[in-house]
């Protein structure tokens, strides 16, 4: 069974209540004072809790989707190599389709169409799925001549791809938006930014290790424009994403103008941690980390001219100081955008009332 299984939370829970109730059925008869009792008593309380963890670890995780198989949670996971069909797979690999949630959701006509496919990145190196949302109209006759907008979409770390669309409704908040006539048809490549599980690469070209930055910057744009209708000019492009994939969202505009020329980081972070999760990133060189490192980039170094949205709360974020550093530091010819709410979390539901507006934002600029 699987690890977001509603059979194996139900499990966990089960077992959660059986332990609770044998506790409190044998504890009078471990009420003695020698070693057996003590042992039992202890050994009761240990299983009853770590049940009620197991039980509550798995709810939120299949609320938040944070890790989608055991093999994820355990940092076991790797992303499959290209399966070799033909030239014509040579870039981007379809794996199979998936209806969106929406009405008349088997037509793609009607609510557009999930693809999920594995990209392989000729210059990086690195092959890697993702979901890509067609919308609409990109079925439609009147548009089977038009090149549309793109957007990479990315998770946190962790995260899973299809938390974008199941519990962040990416598609189904778009088609509500183009309907509204409030954003122009764009299609979405929902991706992680752990393209090399279960290494938190932080969107970073790491001297001697993964080009996570090549591969994001230049292999996903050229690999998506050789398979669907989308341009590869920066200003065809944008990147969304929250927590991790916020200051990716952040930092590849900044760094690759001419790759990108919109981002948006919901509740982003401005500098790469480096802890056990990522490893060395820069390999001692720290003038590539100082280059990473948004806000001393944002100070020391000429502003690109793209454009950036950034998001945070005044209670219940972590980013809010530098989140406001970075509004004051932009610089010409960079443009910068905010939304401030007055409480929120590094949470779902923080980022569910935050996407429409920043989707329609980024929507005013990107060009098809």
């Amino acid at each position: 069974m699987g690890l977001t299984s509603k059979k194996v939370l139900l499990l966990a829970i089960l077992c959660a209540a059986a332990f609770f109730v044998l506790t409190v059925w044998l504890w009078p008869r471990l009420s003695k004072h020698n070693w057996r009792t003590v042992l039992g008593r202890v050994g009761l309380l240990l299983a009853t809790q770590l049940s009620i963890f197991a039980s509550i670890g798995l709810l939120a995780n299949n609320t938040y989707l944070l890790y989608n198989s055991w093999a994820e949670l355990f940092g076991t996971a790797r992303e499959p190599d290209p399966v070799d069909t033909g030239p014509s797979s040579a870039k981007v690999q379809l794996l199979g389709t998936e209806h969106a949630d929406l009405p008349g959701g088997s037509k793609p006509h009607v609510a557009g169409r999930i693809e999920k496919v594995l990209l392989k990145g000729e210059k990086s190196k690195i092959n890697s799925q993702a979901y890509v949302y067609l919308p609409p109209q990109y079925f439609q006759p009147e548009y089977a001549k038009k090149h549309f907008p793109a957007s990479v979409v990315l998770t946190g770390h962790p995260g899973t791809k299809q938390a974008l669309y199941k519990k962040l409704n990416y598609p189904q908040t778009q088609h509500d938006l183009v309907r509204k006539n409030r954003m122009q048809p764009t299609i979405f490549i929902m991706m992680s930014p752990t393209v090399k599980p279960p290494r938190d690469t932080e969107c970073v070209d790491i001297p001697n290790g993964p080009q996570t930055e090549t591969f994001f910057t230049h292999d996903v744009r050229h690999d998506i424009a050789s398979h669907y209708r989308v341009g590869t000019d920066a200003k065809n492009w944008g990147v969304i994403g929250d927590s991790t994939g916020g200051y990716c969202a952040l930092k590849m505009p900044m760094r690759h103008p001419k790759a990108f020329s919109t981002g948006v980081a919901l509740s982003g972070d401005y500098k790469a941690p480096l802890d056990a999760t990522t490893g060395d990133l820069f390999g001692g060189n720290k003038k590539l980390e100082r280059e990473n490192d948004l806000l001393w980039r944002q100070k020391n170094l000429p502003a690109a001219p793209v454009n950036l949205l950034v998001t945070t709360s005044k209670q219940g974020e972590s980013n809010y100081e530098d989140t406001l550093k970075f509004i004051r530091q932009t610089k010409s010819p960079g443009r910068i955008a905010s939304i401030i709410l007055d409480s929120g979390g590094h949470n779902f539901n923080t980022w569910r009332r935050e996407i429409p507006p920043a989707l329609e934002w980024m929507s005013g600029r990107l060009k098809a």
